[in-house]
């Protein structure tokens, strides 16, 4: 591993997060608060070293649009899953988080409609989602059934014109950033904010 490594992760490269510019979004807006909302709709997440996150959340605070900007950076399993299979969701993603944590790159930058991502390449990730996909057939919305892309996004819902700009302007300085999950998140989704159910850390040997 090398200095300053998280899980097996590098220190992100110097990419700049928008040095300057006004950042949207308050660390922890993200989460929702109060009682638990019922019939919310769970998602689940693959969740980043805390370096990278905080890496990848500065580039969607400083290039997300602020009135759209609620969540934090992240990289999205499944969107809408029925809230009446938390249990056995949660034993499922239990029972898989006893693997090691699957190991990943940012490679670049994803062109969205509307936007920019940094994309991931994790083939154990990916496989891990079909695994799960397996396990929930028939539960999960069209949305969820396509193969995984992950990817983290830190911009969207803006001008074409916009988005080639900041796609210009971080294309050549984005290095490949090698690391490795450290668990999958449970999440329940109530009016575009997360609440947080559970995190099950990846408990397997770590491969290198």
């Amino acid at each position: 591993m090398e200095p300053g490594a998280v899980n097996g992760s590098r220190s992100p490269g110097p990419v700049d997060a928008g040095a300057g510019r006004k950042l949207s979004r308050a660390a922890g807006d993200w989460i929702a608060t109060g009682p638990r909302q019922p019939g919310a709709p769970l998602l689940v997440t693959a969740e980043l070293p805390p370096d990278v996150l905080a890496w990848a959340d500065a580039l969607r605070r400083a290039h997300y649009p602020p009135e759209r900007n609620r969540l934090r950076a992240h990289v999205t399993l499944f969107h809408a899953l029925p809230p009446s299979i938390e249990a056995e969701l949660l034993q499922v993603l239990g029972d898989l988080a006893r693997e090691a944590p699957p190991p990943a790159r940012i490679a670049g930058l994803m062109k969205l409609d509307q936007g920019t991502a940094l994309t991931v390449e994790s083939p154990r990730l990916v496989a891990l989602h079909a695994r799960i996909a397996e396990r929930m057939h028939g539960l999960l919305t069209h949305q969820d059934t396509r193969e995984l892309r992950p990817h983290v996004t830190i911009q969207n819902k803006v001008a074409p014109l916009a988005a080639k700009a900041l796609q210009a302007q971080l294309a050549p300085a984005l290095q490949p950033v090698p690391f490795h999950f450290r668990g999958f998140g449970l999440y329940a989704w109530e009016e575009g904010l997360w609440r947080p159910i559970r995190i099950m850390a990846f408990r397997g040997a770590f491969r290198g």
